[in-house]
């Protein structure tokens, strides 16, 4: 990965805004994130999370504002940007008639990957995500972590600098989740790999996010490190306490493929 001309800063926001009709989704975001950090973006179903990412994977046009992905700007330079981005969706990418081998095939060739480079990098990432052992069954036979963990091994083939993932765990068991956290703490420790992560998991946010942001309604509440924002509120505060302060509330609320699709299309109805 190469980030000399990216600049100090993997992602950076400046009054980032994305209205659809009456509704401000994303209202003048800010944001400023190292190469190299985890950082997650917590807040409740329609707080603006998927929306801002989308901005930022150059899916979503910004009504206003700019920001730069890589040291590219998502309007100017989309393509650019892409190449330097990994991205998970909420909704089941994976291809559930293909073996997992063929679904990384297919991704390594839509990323342009050089033939002798695919069988090499497909291994790799196989190893990688625990999935060697289970590389020729059909995907629609995976448990939910285990696709999970597929759409990550593609995300990361061409090796890309950044990682969006957007609710990677909606729906799988706490097991399932455990395994994600330690492939995703991996891939930065082993990759240098910057991730932005949208979740409304409490737990999560804590344990992968090196920083975060709370957001509400569309607007940043509050930026900082998961201990610290606690210890603003004193020494027995919890994330929970954190996001009622900055949010207002708490948020309240799991498999086969089949199950993992359907939990993924509702959430991502839902915003």
């Amino acid at each position: 990965m190469n980030t000399a001309a990216s600049g100090n800063f993997a992602i950076k926001t400046s009054e980032l805004t994305r209205r659809f009709g009456n509704l401000t989704a994303a209202d003048g975001i800010e944001l400023r994130i190292p190469y190299g950090e985890i950082f997650g973006l917590l807040g409740a179903n329609g707080a603006g999370k998927s929306t801002l990412i989308k901005m930022l994977t150059t899916l979503l046009s910004p009504t206003s504002g700019s920001a730069e992905v890589g040291g590219f700007d998502i309007i100017k330079s989309p393509g650019e940007v892409r190449r330097r981005i990994g991205y998970v969706s909420q909704l089941v990418s994976a291809d559930g008639a293909l073996t997992g081998y063929e679904n990384l095939r297919l991704s390594a060739k839509l990323y342009g990957l050089p033939a002798p480079e695919r069988s090499e990098r497909i291994a790799s990432a196989l190893e990688f995500m625990g999935l060697a052992d289970t590389a020729h069954r059909l995907v629609k036979t995976y448990s939910g972590g285990m696709i999970r963990r597929l759409e990550l091994a593609q995300a990361m083939l061409h090796r890309p600098a950044i990682l969006f993932l957007d609710e990677p765990t909606i729906g799988l068991d706490p097991v399932a989740r455990r395994m994600v956290w330690d492939r995703l703490l991996n891939l930065r420790r082993d990759y240098g790999m910057t991730v932005l992560i949208t979740t409304h998991d409490m737990e999560e946010a804590e344990t992968l996010s090196d920083e975060l942001a709370i957001l509400h309604e569309g607007r940043i509440s509050v930026v900082g490190k998961p201990a610290e924002l606690r210890a603003g509120l004193g020494a027995e505060a919890t994330m929970d306490d954190v996001f009622i302060h900055y949010a207002g509330g708490l948020i309240h609320e799991s498999g086969t493929f089949s199950e993992v699709a359907r939990n993924r299309r509702t959430a991502h109805r839902l915003g």
